[in-house]
């Protein structure tokens, strides 16, 4: 890995959350601050915001919002707890090398083919 780049996950929900573990707060410590965009091929966004506490939240270009928790296990970002309930207890997404400015294709919970952005603060 690279110095000064963290780990995030390659795959875009749109909200869970546990608590993180200590290990997990280092591997997502680029995410913190910032805003992970996940940008589909129709225009639609999704801007994703990860707490070193577990808590994550997002919000949607449709104006819609989702919180959640998060932790890493076995080298992958899991999400749980959503509010609003979804038709997923838990989804869980590779971790890929990550730092701000850095963008890679990956696919959401359905599939579809999106790509994810981490932009420097919060936007």
């Amino acid at each position: 890995m690279n110095k000064g780049a963290g780990l995030i996950c390659g795959l875009m929900l749109g909200g869970t959350a546990f608590t993180a573990a200590s290990a997990s707060v280092a591997d997502m410590s680029n995410a913190f601050g910032n805003t992970i965009v996940s940008h589909y091929p129709r225009g639609q966004w999704i801007r994703h915001y990860f707490e070193p506490d577990g808590r994550y939240r997002s919000e949607y270009s449709d104006g819609r919002h989702l919180e959640a928790h998060w932790t890493v296990e076995d080298g992958k970002l899991c999400l749980r707890e959503f509010r609003p309930r979804q038709m997923l207890p838990r989804f869980c997404s590779p971790m890929v090398e990550a730092e701000v400015g850095s963008s890679w294709q990956a696919r959401d919970p359905l599939g579809r083919t999106i790509r994810n952005e981490l932009v420097a603060g919060r936007r």
